[in-house]
């Protein structure tokens, strides 16, 4: 399960207020409950506010959709402003009481999210590598709290793995299932919980029959878990999808050809009493038809190795795929 976004949980009344002292005001206030609280917020007719917060939980990636996300909906007409929300403890409170209107989320950590918020943390997992049954479970668990999950696209950002290019090239490796018969003892630098969770090296002998020797405690995606696969010191490392780094460091990408990591496609929640409308549903599913997960990747490395402005990266993007018109500038 992917882990960006997450915090330890405390209270969400002490999280939302937090925020709003954090943000100077950001947020419109402290409210107490989420919006299931107000029954029109769930029963009556979407909304469609004029002015609409953009969430967005303040990594690059997320940056990045949350600036295109705005520039979609002012050029449908709305006025906009991002509102940057460390963790999902924090952001999706807020969304569900209004204070924020709309944010990018991947389907099944949301699913599995919502689904420990109401059953408790010892919920089984709802998310799965099954796009269709991922997101059936997921606007489940957001209808009643007055959200509305908006369709995803072919953009997605899950737990890969990542090989050197010429370890790649030596043991002829495209896919995990090669490596899996291929009988390679293999280190894996990864985070601590990948030996427990199924996902990483438990799912990685299970499904692939991968000879995982051992997990070395690097981290997700670490400059460490890379610089340790680039010097031979470990084989395998657990990165995500959308690395921007991976060319730096002389990795490739195995292909998860069985399907062994769940459905993080990246999907619009948006608060449905504020902006559930058809127009707000258009305006962002304008990016679901250009926006790739190789696409995501290469923003990501716009900014965070070019060392651009996201919302210059977003906007020269949509520019470029024809999804803005060229000369666009309205304000935020």
């Amino acid at each position: 399960m992917r882990e960006r976004g997450r915090a330890a949980r405390v209270p969400a009344v002490a999280l939302c207020c937090l925020a709003l002292l954090a943000g100077g005001g950001g947020l419109a206030g402290c409210a107490t409950g989420p919006a299931l609280e107000n029954r029109e917020a769930v029963t009556g007719r979407p909304g469609d506010s004029h002015r609409l917060v953009v969430g967005s939980a303040g990594f690059t990636e997320s940056d990045l959709l949350a600036q295109m996300y705005a520039l979609l909906l002012q050029e449908a007409g709305y006025r906009t402003r991002i509102l940057s929300v460390t963790n999902r403890e924090l952001y999706e409170p807020a969304l569900e009481n209004g204070q924020i209107d709309v944010v990018p989320e991947y389907a099944a950590t949301f699913a599995d999210w919502l689904n420990a918020k109401a059953h408790g943390p010892d919920a089984p997992t709802v998310g799965s590598p099954d796009p269709t049954a991922t997101m059936t479970a997921l606007r489940a668990l957001a209808e009643p709290r007055g959200l509305t999950v908006l369709d995803p696209g072919r953009a997605v950002d899950q737990n890969a793995f990542a090989v050197t290019a010429a370890y790649a090239a030596e043991h002829r490796l495209k896919t995990l299932s090669d490596l899996g018969a291929a009988r390679l003892p293999v280190r894996l630098a990864a985070g601590d919980e990948c030996v427990r969770r199924p996902y990483c090296a438990p799912g990685l002998k299970e499904v692939y029959g991968i000879d995982v020797t051992a997990v070395d405690p690097k981290g997700v995606g670490t400059t460490q878990a890379k610089q340790a696969v680039q010097s031979g010191q470990d084989q395998l490392v657990l990165t995500t999808t959308t690395d921007a780094t991976l060319d730096a460091f002389g990795l490739v990408l195995l292909a998860d050809d069985k399907h062994l990591q769940n459905a993080d496609h990246i999907v619009p929640v948006v608060n449905r009493a504020r902006a559930g409308s058809e127009t707000v549903t258009r305006a962002l599913a304008r990016l679901n038809a250009v926006l790739t997960t190789a696409d995501l990747a290469h923003l990501n490395e716009r900014v965070d190795s070019w060392r651009r402005l996201p919302k210059d990266v977003a906007r020269a993007y949509l520019t470029d795929k024809g999804v803005l018109p060229r000369g666009s500038a309205h304000s935020m």
